[in-house]
């Protein structure tokens, strides 16, 4: 999208193509119907540019509460961040009661609309479409008077005279490809070190999948998962991080582990109850910590899966009752699931090279019985689970 399309959308006849097509959905069956019908009355680019937004509105919906009159760029809408987590982010530099911040690399404003709820906000970004469209969110969320545009290439840029900064470096190539490493992000997690000894207090979105050894020291890493889906990590510096230096945070409820020193855990055979951690627990290294609260004890020294013989409430972990433990044989297996009628099954792996689909094929199942099998090890030896879902979880 070029910069005048998006200024076409702002207009009053673009607004009113885009309410249009708000009211009859895209999808693959109208979509060249109504492309067609579009270029013959505003031109190819403009109708890209309506197209596109109506669609990604669409996607955003999971996302952002007013997806419906937001603006957006595909790549742009990947490396967002929900709003449920932004806001939550928000709510840890609210507590210092700052007057100014930075959001560096704003993209199209999903986390300095949060931020200017309660500060005033300076988004920087190289590209001049992302920062038009990051002006617009943040006025859909009535704070535009707290934010402050600024184009500029973060590489160039000098520490600002601002009391706080949140960084989003970005984790895509050109092509769409996410880059793990820190130091390949775009630009890499280093520029910020200059900006430290000015602005100590720092928040750094970076990806889940980090590798350990290229965290800085002196950061608390936080694990984040949205209604058990591991979404982003973020470093906290200075007066922002807690006493900790790892964090497992779930969303919505907000609840939070941390690294806080626990005894050995033991490795036992598996009990009655099976839990299988939220995958924020596991990035943060947690499930020790997450096994002493539930009094439980590990399976395998080197898998995340925990077992206890009674039955604890916790946000962080389902629980399973567990009905069997077998030796991993896949004709064992396809007889002990034929006896007891079971013709629907859930596969999970942790530990196991081996591949759900394909063993699914190979199963052969009858019957209207399910249950959930887990391929793991215990205590070294390949093994299959067989549990049910608890309930009360």
């Amino acid at each position: 999208m070029r910069l005048k399309d998006l200024y076409f959308l702002l207009g009053p006849e673009g607004q009113n193509y885009l309410a249009e097509i708000a009211a009859t959905p895209i999808d693959g069956g109208s979509h060249l119907q109504v492309a067609d019908r579009l270029r013959q009355q505003i031109g190819p680019e403009r109708t890209h540019a309506v197209l596109e937004t109506g669609m990604l509105r669409q996607q955003a919906a999971g996302k952002f509460e007013r997806a419906s009159g937001m603006y957006f760029t595909r790549q742009a809408l990947q490396q967002a961040s929900a709003e449920v987590v932004s806001t939550y982010r928000q709510g840890r530099f609210n507590k210092h009661g700052f007057k100014m911040l930075a959001d560096l690399g704003c993209g199209i404003g999903g986390d300095s609309l949060a931020l200017a709820a309660q500060a005033a906000v300076v988004g920087v970004d190289l590209n001049p479409i992302r920062l038009a469209m990051a002006r617009e969110n943040v006025r859909l969320y009535g704070h535009v008077d707290r934010f402050f545009p600024l184009q500029a290439d973060l590489m160039e840029l000098g520490p600002m005279p601002v009391d706080a900064l949140f960084a989003d470096p970005g984790r895509r190539t050109s092509q769409g490809k996410r880059i793990h490493s820190l130091y390949e992000y775009n630009p890499p997690i280093t520029f910020l070190d200059k900006w430290r000894i000015r602005v100590p207090n720092q928040a750094i979105k970076i990806s889940p999948g980090v590798d350990y050894a290229e965290l800085p020291p002196g950061a608390e890493v936080e694990f984040i998962s949205v209604a058990g889906e591991v979404r982003e990590a973020v470093l906290w510096f200075g007066a922002l991080r807690t006493p900790v230096s790892r964090r497992a945070t779930l969303l919505p409820g907000g609840v939070s582990l941390t690294d806080e020193v626990v005894g050995e855990i033991p490795v036992t055979r598996p009990g009655e109850y099976f839990y299988e951690p939220d995958g924020a627990i596991i990035r943060a290294h947690l499930v020790e910590q997450l096994a002493a609260k539930l009094g439980a004890s590990k399976i395998d020294d080197h898998i995340a899966y925990l077992t206890a013989d009674r039955q604890l409430l916790t946000p962080f972990a389902r629980c399973y009752i567990l009905e069997d433990v077998l030796p991993f044989q896949l004709k064992r297996l396809r007889q002990y699931l034929r006896e007891r009628g079971i013709g629907r099954v859930t596969i999970k792996k942790r530990g196991s090279p081996l591949d759900p689909k394909m063993l699914h094929q190979q199963l052969r199942l009858q019957g209207d019985e399910h249950r959930i099998l887990f391929l793991t090890r215990v205590m070294g030896e390949p093994s299959v689970l067989i549990g049910l879902a608890h309930s009360s979880t």
